[in-house]
């Protein structure tokens, strides 16, 4: 095992390989008193190393991009040049090495993101009309299929829990640590873990349309990424490389003595702006994984953390985007001119005959309309014990209304305007902020009014509120709801402005021209996808929202929990900072370690080997990027 383990190193990172067996042939000679092959050896290997290292620099030059490769290629030769092979030898090494130790804690850092991919499941066991269990690839499951799953299975595609209980661990989907608990009807999520006991779960969606599909394709679209390296790196590279060769040729003109020069450029060797960046980016983006939060770049990392403007979408993302049946008010009842005296939150039984039959009647048609209200209707006829009646002739004006036949009765549930235009004596009811209308007419005359109020989240205070901390200035939302509902709702959450009745396209536009940038929208709506392309951060709600707006994010957030959204900007915002802090001690102990060299009191072998112990430091201080944020939610863990 240790054999394979050594040779799969060894395959992986052949140049470290190469330069340790260099480096013993090498010692080898020099204790023989071969110091002339010795010297011969290590050059030659140390001007191969450097001619590749020469190629990449040179191919990026001539693309117009100044590399820090530059410091490296100069110190090879330098050293080699006046005869210090040793140095030359650990300074391949060091190059060699940092690339090796960027690659582990590279790979330390994505373990979260990787555990998604590793953990997919490829095959489900379905149950047969006779009772037994046959093993399937997951690929064959279709919706409707009665599956088991069995203890500590991943759940393998989406579906409603069969079984009367079950407890599942979802905490590499939504980083909640402890168990959570569905009941018989309840939506499970695949991906989830399953608990001590076997259960049954209908599938409701094919695997390639399940949420744990659509995440592990976003989580290799994030894995394959690159963090901003160059642009972060570079930032500093210039002037870093001219400083060095200023103190080198310095040293070199005050002493007369050109190892100085090679001396100073060894302490430069730009390892800490090579390995720091990368290793901080992939670390943040692991700890988003690990919240809940698929990243799909680093560079998505770094404009998370700068984010100065906040747009959310109302429906479905600041509000609960399932409303809830507030009054149910037939024609021509005490309530028509003011429905809140026959609220439901304010009466213990508010439906009488007429309400019910209202009800019933509206709900029954709505079974045949696909609209957001349709559905809510219909679960607060369920919730009542009103039963839904079958229909006939049904049909759906998109936007505007539904009309069927039920119980032998021609059923309309729309809009005021479309119902008005198809039934006589409807009454107008005035609403409350924050709430809409649900107009009902039967056999061509107004029958009622059914008033629904889609819920603010929870948490959509405490985000604006955290997002207001984290330093974003202006946070706004854009909908295509009327003005009232639109106040009030932002009156509620604390936004800072708000554009109603929004097309698609004005939403753009918006975006585009908002003045404090980079901007971050939050939908979840296929409504949502042009904006969310058009915003500098794209971020999508994913645990309800569509696929189209999933793709179109930079970010996806996997579970219904608006308050991630300022989660990730603080995420980003501390991996930024740790990326920063990394590159800058590295910059400062290479500094320090140039100005010692410059007096000749650092052999350039003893130089070499303080630049490896820097390069530890800087890889050790960006894999905080892994560590918790202090934040107000989970114990001041975000």
């Amino acid at each position: 095992m240790q054999t394979k383990r050594a040779l799969a190193a060894v395959r992986r990172y052949p140049i470290v390989a190469a330069t340790v067996a260099v480096g013993v042939v090498v010692t080898a000679f020099a204790l023989v008193g071969r110091e002339d092959a010795a010297r011969w050896t290590a050059s030659v290997f140390a001007l191969t190393v450097a001619a590749l290292v020469g190629y990449s620099m040179v191919r990026d030059l001539l693309r117009g991009h100044w590399g820090i490769d530059v410091l490296a290629f100069t110190a090879i030769l330098a050293t080699v040049a006046v005869g210090e092979y040793a140095a030359a030898l650990i300074i391949c090494l060091m190059l060699s090495g940092g690339e090796a130790l960027e690659d582990y804690a590279g790979r330390r850092a994505k373990r979260e993101l990787t555990a998604l991919l590793e953990r997919a499941p490829r095959d489900a066991h379905r149950i047969l009309e006779d009772g037994t269990v046959s093993d399937v690839g997951i690929e064959a499951v279709e919706a409707g299929d009665l599956l088991l799953v069995r203890p500590s299975e991943v759940v393998p595609v989406d579906g409603v829990l069969r079984s009367a209980v079950a407890d599942f661990d979802e905490s590499s989907l939504t980083g909640e640590s402890l168990p959570v608990t569905r009941h018989t009807g309840d939506d499970v999520m695949s991906g989830v873990l399953n608990g001590a006991r076997a259960i049954r779960l209908e599938a409701r969606a094919r695997a390639a349309d399940s949420q744990y599909s659509r995440i592990i394709a976003l989580v290799r679209e994030a894995a394959a990424s690159r963090a901003p390296v160059v642009r972060l790196a570079d930032r500093y590279a210039v002037p870093f490389t001219l400083f060095a060769f200023l103190v080198g040729g310095m040293a070199w003109w005050l002493s007369g003595d050109p190892v100085r020069f090679a001396e100073v450029l060894v302490v430069a060797t730009p390892c800490p702006l090579l390995i720091a960046a990368p290793v901080a980016f992939m670390g943040g983006m692991s700890r988003a994984a690990g919240n809940g939060i698929i990243v799909k770049s680093g560079g998505t990392i770094e404009m998370l953390a700068n984010v100065r403007t906040a747009a959310f979408d109302k429906t479905g993302t600041l509000t609960y985007g399932r409303p809830e049946l507030l009054a149910v008010l037939p024609a021509g009842g005490p309530g028509a001119a003011t429905p809140r005296g026959l609220r439901l939150d304010a009466d213990p039984e508010p439906l009488g005959a007429r309400a019910r039959e209202l009800l019933q009647l509206a709900a029954s048609a709505e079974q045949y309309s696909s609209h957001v209200l349709a559905h809510s209707v219909m679960g607060a006829a369920k919730a009542r014990g009103l039963e839904l009646l079958p229909g006939q002739a049904a049909s759906e004006s998109a936007t505007n209304g539904v009309v069927a036949t039920v119980a032998g009765r021609s059923v309309l549930v729309g809009k005021e305007l479309h119902v008005r235009n198809h039934a006589s004596g409807v009454e107008h009811y005035d609403l409350g902020p924050g709430e809409m209308a649900v107009y009902v007419a039967v056999d061509g005359r107004f029958a009622g009014v059914l008033v629904m109020s889609d819920r603010v989240r929870d948490d959509a205070r405490s985000t604006l509120a955290e997002l207001g901390r984290l330093g974003v200035v202006e946070r706004l939302m854009l909908t295509g709801d009327q003005r009232g509902t639109a106040d009030h709702i932002a009156a509620q959450v604390g936004l800072t402005r708000v554009l109603a009745e929004c097309l698609p396209e004005d939403k753009v536009v918006a975006i585009r021209e908002a003045p404090a940038r980079p901007v971050m929208m939050v939908g979840d709506g296929v409504n949502d996808a042009p904006v969310l392309a058009a915003a500098e951060v794209g971020v999508a709600m994913g645990a309800r929202g569509s696929t189209a707006a999933s793709e179109s994010a930079d970010v996806v957030i996997v579970t219904d929990d608006l308050f991630k959204t300022a989660t990730a900007v603080g995420i980003g915002q501390r991996t930024v900072r740790v990326a920063l802090q990394s590159i800058w001690i590295g910059i400062a102990l290479s500094v320090v370690l140039m100005l010692v060299a410059a007096t000749g009191v650092l052999p350039a072998v003893a130089g070499a080997l303080m630049q490896e112990l820097v390069d530890l430091v800087t890889i050790l201080n960006a894999l905080r990027a892994l560590g918790p944020t202090r934040g107000p939610r989970a114990g001041g863990r975000v």
